[in-house]
């Protein structure tokens, strides 16, 4: 049994949206503010902490809606049933569909949520859904509060803004225990014919009692670590949540290894060593406290009736672990510290890992506290272990962020009842802002949180979409986007925008170049370098992520197969795969050439492709073009006078400044061809040696790069600004 998908419906910005699980693991990754962590706070609400539902998590658009129900109900002169239906809120709740995919074999364990007798296994949907319970009622102090604040303060006057409480639907409800007193989670079958798409429901549906989940899914919970000793903590469950590991190894012991709960033939040995260490230590303070406390007999005490004083210790092995030093970090032979001394990080790490351990050995019921004669109540196993990890980078530095994203599963099913072919499910859920943690986890594992352009009067939205379905059958593509993800930090999956780049001299100055753009330098941009032959491979992904992408290239011409300096009217061609398979679809050198900005954009806006353009040239009174053939040779010509003014250097940038400085244009253009294209050029070094000659902020940006920056800044700017009505 597992969760297939969970389908979110009016909560925050997830107006509709569909999260599909993986099998083991499943990242949430996202840009900030996409909806990662208020994916998380769902299935944490819905599932674990129903009671914790406030105004703020239904959608904000809604509210609008909303308030319009309790216009409508201060408006009725007579009772009217139609507005106290269950239909007039159903499409503004917020809502949770879970599918689990339940094997026939499995029926018993989900024997209450059996749509019909015909359902043999296969997908079972349960929706949650936050609704009022009780809508008369609701409406009755609703109306009655509205009433009296409009006795109170009479018809408003023109102009003025001062309104009684509550003026709203939403300023009841937001009133502190209101939403909980009229609204309450609500469990509903679904029909599994039905999955595809959210059904609407019945209003005469009945609720199921309970919870449903009790005794099927066991639900653990990782609250993101946003402060591993702080006392200002948001709630109870976050201090318990950031507990040091002597906190949680006392915890731990005490319902797992106590020696007294239960106690079997291996631990009396233990159970009488404390026992004689307690004689010992009882004698030793009536020894120890004899002469101070003869002293209160000074006080007349213990007098007559008094009973005398006398010391007995407790011995408790689970005292032994309540200081601050009961779990230490041995640095060499003889010599250790206190755990609060060691890193951050590694306190971090291994208290997310025994958090792990400690979830896994409650579901496996491991330990004396789950005896059938201690005190744990013991209860069936159940078939599926959720555990839900939010942003464990917190105090992590890189290469701990990936030892834990690759070891976390694994703690989970470390039990000799969860090997393979285990009846025994576990699936862990992890939101994450690291680039580290997604470079290391399956990339089939990664749902991509992609926020949607807010329409006019409405909030933004979030859709979700998984990766292991972007490439479709293409199986050579699939690879070759895994292995190059795999080389670089995953960090387009956190950016704003993306900027594909041809090779490391554009890798090298491009960050330069963006530094001049104050919008840009505000975002967060991933520059990836990947060559023009290779760009298009990853234009599933792009185009599947919705995200903002400039692809920098080069014209690279050629006639047949061979490379030849650009030039118009000899029929060349481009041999760049990007420019032919991708934008603008294009190989005709001359077409290229002449295309403009609108040729160069994708129809819906979202990537641009930029690449060398004509560069002309004042020799006496006419103009003379040159036509750049890559990055290297554009850069120098569009710097012509720096660079032939340059007197140091070496290799390949030496070569480029001898030939800016050749006053024929024709010639500079030839020169610099051959040079760039010389099999022994090396670009990587030609841009260091440049960076350690030259300020990058002295060098004028290529007119094509220009171009591209400024239309990307353009564009993340009016994503940016405050859509009205949000």
């Amino acid at each position: 049994m597992k969760i297939d998908f969970v389908h979110l419906q009016n909560f925050r910005k997830l107006k509709d949206c569909r999260i599909e699980f993986a099998q083991q693991q499943t990242l949430f990754v996202g840009a900030n503010n996409s909806g990662k962590t208020t994916a998380m706070d769902a299935l944490m609400l819905f599932l674990k902490q129903k009671s914790k539902f406030t105004t703020r998590d239904f959608t904000l658009s809604n509210w609008k809606d909303i308030n319009k129900l309790g216009e409508k109900w201060c408006s009725l002169t007579a009772y009217d049933p139609e507005e106290f239906s269950i239909d007039k809120w159903a499409g503004l709740l917020p809502t949770l569909d879970v599918w689990l995919k339940v094997e026939h074999t499995e029926l018993q364990h989900v024997h209450r949520l059996i749509p019909t007798l015909s359902w043999k296994g296969g997908l079972l949907g349960v929706r949650l859904r936050l609704q009022p319970v009780d809508i008369e009622l609701f409406y009755q102090e609703f109306t009655a509060a509205q009433k009296q604040a409009t006795e109170l303060t009479g018809k408003p006057e023109k102009g003025k803004k001062f309104k009684m409480w509550p003026s709203t639907l939403w300023e009841f409800l937001d009133e502190k225990g209101n939403l909980s007193r009229f609204f309450k989670v609500q469990t509903f079958l679904l029909d599994p014919a039905l999955h595809d798409k959210p059904q609407e429901m019945d209003p005469l549906a009945d609720a199921l009692e309970g919870d449903v989940f009790s005794g099927l899914i066991k639900i653990d919970i990782i609250n993101a670590q946003r402060g591993f000793s702080d006392s200002n903590s948001e709630s109870q469950e976050r201090s318990e949540n950031i507990k040091n590991l002597g906190s949680q190894l006392r915890s731990y012991y005490d319902k797992h290894l106590n020696p007294s709960v239960n106690p079997t033939a291996d631990d009396i040995a233990a159970l009488k060593a404390i026992s004689s260490a307690k004689e010992i230590f009882d004698e030793s303070l009536k020894t120890a406290f004899k002469d101070s406390l003869k002293e209160l007999e000074i006080l007349n005490y213990p007098g007559f009736g008094n009973p005398s004083i006398t010391l007995s210790s407790k011995f408790n092995s689970l005292d032994s672990l309540t200081h601050e030093s009961a779990v230490q970090y041995a640095l060499e032979e003889g010599l250790s510290l206190p755990e609060k001394y060691n890193g951050l990080g590694y306190q971090n790490l291994i208290s997310i890992i025994f958090k792990l351990i400690r979830f896994r050995d409650e579901w496996m019921q491991v330990g004396k506290g789950f005896d059938s004669s201690g005190t744990t109540e013991v209860v069936g196993f159940e078939p599926l272990h959720l555990v839900l990890i939010e942003e464990p980078e917190a105090h992590l530095h890189a290469q701990v962020q990936q030892v834990f994203i690759n070891k976390a599963y694994q703690v989970l099913r470390k039990h000799d009842d969860l090997l393979e072919g285990s009846l025994f499910t576990t699936q862990l859920i992890i939101s994450t802002h690291s680039s580290h943690i997604a470079h290391e986890a399956d990339f089939t594992a990664l749902r991509y949180f992609k926020r949607s352009q807010p329409k006019l009067g409405m909030s933004q939205t979030t859709t979700v979409v998984n990766l292991s379905e972007t490439f479709g059958e293409d199986t050579a593509t699939t690879k070759f986007a895994k292995r190059y993800l795999k080389t670089t930090h995953c960090d387009l999956f956190f950016a704003d925008a993306v900027i594909m780049v041809e090779g490391p001299a554009e890798r090298m100055l491009v960050p330069s170049f963006v530094r001049r753009y104050e919008d840009l330098c505000n975002c967060y941009l991933s520059i990836l370098e990947i060559g023009g032959s290779h760009a298009h491979t990853l234009r599933p992904l792009i185009e599947d992520l919705g995200i903002l992408c400039l692809v920098i290239t080069d014209l690279d011409a050629v006639q047949g197969r061979s490379k030849v300096q650009p030039d118009l009217g000899k029929g060349y061609n481009s041999g760049n795969s990007t420019l032919k398979t991708w934008l603008p679809g294009e190989n005709s050198l001359d077409k290229l050439l002449a295309m403009k900005e609108a040729d160069w954009i994708s129809k819906n806006g979202q990537i641009r492709v930029v690449y060398q353009t004509k560069i002309s040239f004042k020799e006496g009174k006419k103009d003379v073009p040159a036509y750049p053939y890559t990055f290297e040779d554009s850069l120098v010509l569009t710097n012509k006078k720096l660079f032939s003014e340059m007197h140091a250097g070496k290799g390949l940038l030496l070569k480029m400044c001898t030939a800016a400085k050749q006053k024929n244009t024709a010639l500079c253009a030839k020169e610099l061809y051959e040079v760039i294209t010389d099999e022994t050029a090396k670009k990587a070094e030609f841009a260091l040696e440049l960076l350690f000659m030259e300020d990058p902020k002295a060098l004028e940006i290529p007119a094509y790069i220009a171009s591209g920056l400024s239309w990307l800044e353009g564009k993340l700017s009016i994503l940016k600004k405050p859509t009205k009505g949000k």
